[in-house]
């Protein structure tokens, strides 16, 4: 498989939105389920205002999608197989003899996809 310029820009800017810890943390916030921005907040223990920034830029970036319910603006994810692709990239990188430079001193940063990854199997 080749890698053509074309996919390169899919795919970088797409890795950059990915590449944010907040961000990686509203995904895994949300799981499987729409959730109004409180439980976003709630649950990845960010400000609100925060969330909002990220919740945009994500929106923007088509890995979510925000739904009107009543008075309250819902966001799920616009593809639910994006939290597989990350699982699957946490595998792959555990399974990985070399360490990718800069995981090992993050590892037990709160914002880790793994760790944030159990907490949403949890639920």
């Amino acid at each position: 498989m080749k890698f053509h310029e074309h996919n390169q820009e899919q795919i970088i800017p797409a890795l950059k939105v990915l590449g944010e810890p907040n961000r990686l943390r509203i995904l895994y916030g949300l799981g499987l389920e729409c959730r109004p921005v409180t439980d976003i907040i709630n649950a990845t223990g960010l400000a609100q205002t925060n969330v909002s920034f990220h919740l945009r830029v994500l929106r923007e970036a088509g890995f979510v999608r925000a739904e009107r319910r009543g008075a309250f603006i819902y966001y799920c994810l616009a593809d639910p197989e994006l939290l597989r692709i990350l699982h699957d990239l946490m595998r792959w990188l555990d399974a990985r003899q070399t360490p990718v430079a800069g995981l090992s001193d993050q590892s037990s940063h709160p914002a880790d996809p793994k760790s944030a990854l159990a907490e949403t199997e949890e639920v």
